[in-house]
């Protein structure tokens, strides 16, 4: 028995349902070996990467927008679920998903193999430790990640470290608060922002608080339509 409990939801993305598999709700924990406690993951936030966010579903919708050229390296951050990821294998992105959590990868390989699609390539990452052999990319992307306010600088700092000089970053955020000082950190990068405002939920009324944030540099092209 895993020690935690499991649900199916299908969400409709660009007139494709996808089945996922999530954790059933906030309070299921599993982590009898302790690797979560060794990653630094609490048991309070354990059971985050297992549900669909509001963030998650926006950033999964502006990838099916995603004007792809063929060429791309994309980089998911923070990916949990990994829809987002998911939509991007479906289009035949070169997409890495990666996150800290021990069940990240199997719950996206087991997405992936639910919607017929192939193994999404995946790597598990810290913020806060440099991982030499991932590599540089044209694309980074990422959703909700600005939850506490020592992100924007761990963020910012991953992005320095894999970005190509000319690329592009598109973050979604909830409005937490912290996303300013991220983009005062990506402006030091030299990345320019298109920002767009978007409703989290039915009942969030304009000026909506969730934030697509689309950072360029050098000579990325704008590619969200």
């Amino acid at each position: 028995m895993p020690g935690y409990s499991t649900r199916k939801l299908t969400l409709t993305i660009g007139g494709h349902d996808w089945r996922l598999r999530v954790l059933s709700d906030l309070q299921q924990f599993g982590d009898p070996d302790g690797h979560g406690e060794r990653m630094g993951i609490s048991g309070a936030q354990w059971s985050l990467f297992g549900q669909v966010w509001p963030a998650g579903l926006l950033l999964a919708q502006a990838m099916q927008r995603f004007e792809l050229d063929g060429d791309e390296r994309i980089l998911e951050l923070g990916c949990g679920i990994g829809l987002a990821s998911l939509v991007l294998q479906r289009r035949g992105a070169d997409i890495v998903a990666s996150d800290i959590h021990p069940l990240a990868e199997p719950f996206l390989a087991y997405n992936a193999a639910l919607n017929e699609l192939p193994a999404v390539h995946y790597r598990q990452m810290r913020w806060d430790t440099p991982l030499p052999t991932l590599g540089l990319f044209d694309v980074i992307i990422a959703s909700d990640v600005l939850y506490e306010q020592g992100h924007a600088a761990l963020i910012t700092d991953v992005i320095a470290r894999h970005a190509y000089p000319d690329a592009q970053v598109l973050v979604t955020d909830p409005g937490r608060g912290n996303s300013a000082r991220f983009t005062r950190l990506m402006q030091e990068q030299a990345y320019s922002l298109d920002e767009s405002r978007c409703p989290m939920s039915d009942d969030d009324p304009p000026p909506h608080r969730g934030r697509l944030l689309h950072y360029r540099r050098g000579t990325a092209r704008a590619a969200l339509a």
